[in-house]
């Protein structure tokens, strides 16, 4: 007789390299990615009334307040541009990487029924939260560009420039900040239960710390002392490029820019690293 090698798919192991990152596996189930990003979006939405219009009313609502609290009662600069366009450049950027962070860090806690039961990548499942979300980002970038066209017919002074090719790459850097820092919460989490209940606390001061609701050269001119607070946030540049590019004012630089692509790459691989190695023994501590 003749021994025939046995061919696999996928090899499940006790003990995996640190660094083996698993992104052959997560190619392969590639189409349960597809099926996770379906439930998310169809599940959120299933029980409310007016369904996906919330993507519309959310940013519009909080654009609406951050320009009479922010703009108006606080009087802080908004760049010389129409401030409701100035908070929704920043509130469409934030709440992406808002969004994928937050819901990131709860994927252990969230899914440890689906985890115990069957296998597949775990990875999977926070990256499907961060495809997700683009559908949420998609439409309030429609709403965004909307609001823009139509302070242009205002004739209000505002100018778009080549800038606005570097938006994938913002885009991306987005996605993977909010992905790693969400991964490396959702592995404390594990163990230190206490970190759910100040992760919306930890983003909404992080957010503080963003040139959301402030311009970088406001800081800088006013606050010089904690402008490194601010500046060494690595979703600043991320927000002060995107208005630069859609609007034509912002405070950055391709140093900063190139600065924050590196600490986000490092973020998501420590994220990547630190989740594959939580997601063998983390049914004992769940």
């Amino acid at each position: 007789m003749h021994n025939l090698a046995e061919e696999w798919d996928i090899e499940i192991t006790s003990r995996n390299n640190l660094f083996d990152l698993k992104l052959k596996d997560v190619w392969h189930y590639r189409d349960l990615l597809a099926l996770l990003v379906r439930r998310d979006f169809v599940a959120f939405y299933k029980q409310t009334i007016l369904g996906p219009l919330w993507f519309f009313i959310q940013p519009l609502f909080t654009t609406i307040i951050y320009t009479f609290v922010f703009g108006n009662l606080a009087n802080i600069s908004a760049d010389g541009l129409p401030k409701p366009l100035f908070y929704l450049a920043g509130i469409t950027a934030w709440n992406y990487f808002a969004d994928c962070l937050t819901k990131t860090s709860t994927v252990f806690t969230a899914n440890s029924g689906l985890f115990e039961k069957v296998y597949f990548p775990r990875l999977i499942v926070p990256l499907s939260i961060v495809v997700s979300n683009l559908i949420r980002f998609a439409v309030q970038m429609l709403l965004f560009v909307v609001m823009m066209f139509a302070y242009y017919l205002k004739g209000a002074s505002f100018h778009p420039n080549a800038y606005l090719l570097l938006f994938p790459l913002l885009l991306l850097l987005m996605a993977m900040l909010g992905l790693g820092l969400g991964m490396i919460i959702s592995a404390l989490t594990t163990k230190y239960r206490d970190l759910s209940f100040l992760i919306t606390f930890g983003v909404q001061l992080m957010m503080y710390l963003t040139t959301v609701i402030y311009p970088l050269s406001t800081v800088k001119q006013k606050y010089p002392t904690y402008e490194w607070l601010v500046e060494y946030n690595p979703m600043t540049s991320i927000i002060e490029c995107f208005r630069y590019g859609f609007l034509g004012q912002g405070t950055f630089t391709m140093v900063s820019l190139a600065i924050t692509t590196a600490i986000t790459v490092l973020i998501l691989l420590i994220g990547i690293i630190v989740f594959n190695r939580v997601e063998k023994n983390f049914v004992d501590t769940v």
